[in-house]
């Protein structure tokens, strides 16, 4: 197995305004691979490495607002550092927001340009995940969706339910990805979506080969001829694979 989750990807229109304030939410490090594209990551970060999942934020001409059907979760320690870090978020920019999600136990924030994020409270089980507990993945049948991304990255399964489905690295070490049943299943363009990457970052052909064996196809997202391979999940979750350049 040679693929890794290395980084959640979000559009911006704004990519050096987000980059700073999710610089801020996470205390990691800030770059630019070029012009229009932020990267952070933990300081002294060395990627690929299962101990986090790093963020890169890209600008686009129009990152029009969709249901986002792929969040990031903020781990907290104690109810004080969950109270202290809703308010330093809301300091820098980010609102309250309403995804119809009722009672739930965490707060639910928007980002400067409307990306939803949950900040939970403390639980045992995201004790050692870093800042980020989890990345979660709005989906119709998370037993499917599991089969797929569990053979696809080889990640263990440490839950599994009709209405969710929570896998992490093997090392254990890093968030763990979460696939959760959502009332509305619509496969939409979403403003965030998972980068993969192979290691060696040549098997990228033959990555790509294997994952449309476990059931991806091809999608054309209006990316032309770049190094990376755009493909989406069987339930129309666009991801891409991470190539040379």
């Amino acid at each position: 197995m040679t693929l890794q989750l290395v980084q959640v990807n979000f559009k911006a229109g704004d990519e050096s305004a987000l980059g700073r304030f999710w610089a801020e939410a996470l205390g990691w490090g800030l770059s630019s691979e070029g012009p229009g594209v932020i990267n952070l990551e933990p300081v002294g970060f060395d990627w690929p490495d299962p101990s986090a999942v790093c963020v890169d934020l890209v600008r686009v001409p129009d990152p029009e607002t969709v249901r986002c059907r792929v969040h990031i979760e903020l781990a907290t320690t104690s109810d004080a550092h969950q109270a202290e870090l809703v308010a330093r978020l809301k300091e820098l920019g980010a609102t309250p927001a309403d995804t119809g999600q009722g009672d739930v136990p965490g707060t639910v924030l928007a980002d400067p340009e409307g990306n939803v994020f949950s900040v939970l409270e403390p639980r045992e089980l995201y004790r050692d995940t870093g800042p980020v507990a989890a990345v979660v993945v709005g989906c119709a049948d998370p037993r499917a969706l599991v089969r797929f991304w569990g053979e696809a990255i080889d990640w263990t399964v440490h839950e599994l339910t009709d209405d969710r489905a929570l896998l992490r690295s093997v090392k254990g070490v890093g968030p763990y990805l979460e696939f959760r049943r959502t009332p509305d299943d619509r496969a939409v363009r979403s403003r965030v979506h998972l980068d993969v990457m192979p290691d060696p970052v040549e098997d990228q052909a033959k990555e790509v080969a294997r994952l449309e064996g476990l059931g991806a196809a091809r999608a054309d997202v209006g990316q032309g001829d770049v190094p990376w391979a755009v493909l989406a999940d069987p339930e129309g979750n666009e991801f891409c694979v991470l190539g040379r350049g």
